[in-house]
């Protein structure tokens, strides 16, 4: 397989066979992100996928999953997608679904019936960063979709029969708005119903118009207990049905897998437990916290 630059993947995809069929994001603007920013987006060609495919045939016939990297790959025109995972089919017979990232703006330029053909050629999950319910936050961090796209976005992968996991970012409100970004955080999810959530802990990373605010104190991450209270807010103002809302990102300072709705009460309850005692020494030290 060839890639260009550094290829980030959901922890989720760790045993699938990456393809890089984009190359960058999409969108590219949200502040607090590194991941793109010496990467121009674009789609690779169908005939490009093919060869790698070809070439590839020996050593990766026995995939059963394909996570279909960078950034947006459902961006790609519609017929390309749809060739190229006739293809899959073809060259991998192993393979049992095909994963991507996607945002707002992709699944929205998709319609209904397009995302219906893409699960019926493959496309079995769709990762979606939602980073906040907070309409404020979402513009100030330049997310470019408001709640209401996110939501919209969200039901249209459920509702197309794609599993659908989402990201959240705790600290992404800062001090300032932490408890309006963990409540409005907490409906949206409830809105959107997904089968999946996984909150991480937003990490400024030097480079990023999020460290130039932080430098200029237009910015200052939550301390560690009150992340904690934050993720509590969260998971309160979260009345999922069902699904697993995961903190046990590397980045988290308490990893969590709280079972919706059954053991939300109780995740609560406990994360409270560990802000009351103030222990430190219960936390993720430090040098173990990454992204």
């Amino acid at each position: 397989m060839t890639y260009q630059g550094t290829i980030i993947r959901p922890p989720s995809e760790a045993d699938s066979l990456i393809l890089q069929y984009t190359v960058g994001c999409s969108h590219n603007q949200c502040i607090f992100c590194p991941a793109y920013k010496r990467k121009r987006f674009r789609v690779r060609t169908i005939a490009e996928m093919e060869d790698e495919l070809r070439g590839s045939r020996s050593s990766c016939s026995r995939a059963r999953r394909v996570f279909l990297a960078d950034g947006d790959a459902l961006a790609a025109p519609q017929q390309d997608l749809l060739v190229l995972l006739r293809f899959l089919r073809t060259y991998l017979p192993a393979l049992t679904r095909v994963g991507m990232y996607a945002n707002a703006g992709s699944i929205l330029g998709k319609s209904p019936a397009e995302l219906a053909a893409l699960r019926a050629q493959g496309i079995g999950i769709i990762y979606l960063g939602l980073e906040s319910g907070d309409d404020e936050r979402l513009a100030w961090m330049r997310k470019g979709a408001a709640a209401a796209q996110l939501e919209e976005a969200g039901r249209r992968v459920k509702e197309a029969g794609i599993k659908l996991l989402v990201t959240v970012l705790l600290g992404i409100g800062g001090n300032a708005r932490s408890s309006e970004h963990a409540r409005a955080t907490g409906r949206l999810l409830s809105r959107i119903e997904p089968d999946h959530v996984g909150a991480l802990t937003t990490m400024v990373v030097p480079g990023t118009p999020l460290s130039d605010l932080e430098r200029s104190g237009m910015f200052q991450l939550p301390p560690p207990f009150a992340l904690l209270t934050e993720l509590a807010a969260m998971l309160e103002h979260t009345d999922m049905k069902r699904g697993l809302f995961f903190a046990n990102h590397a980045s988290n300072y308490l990893p969590l897998r709280v079972r919706m709705p059954s053991d939300r009460d109780r995740a609560v309850a406990l994360i409270r437990k560990f802000v009351k005692e103030g222990n430190a020494a219960t936390l993720m030290p430090e040098h173990m916290r990454r992204l």
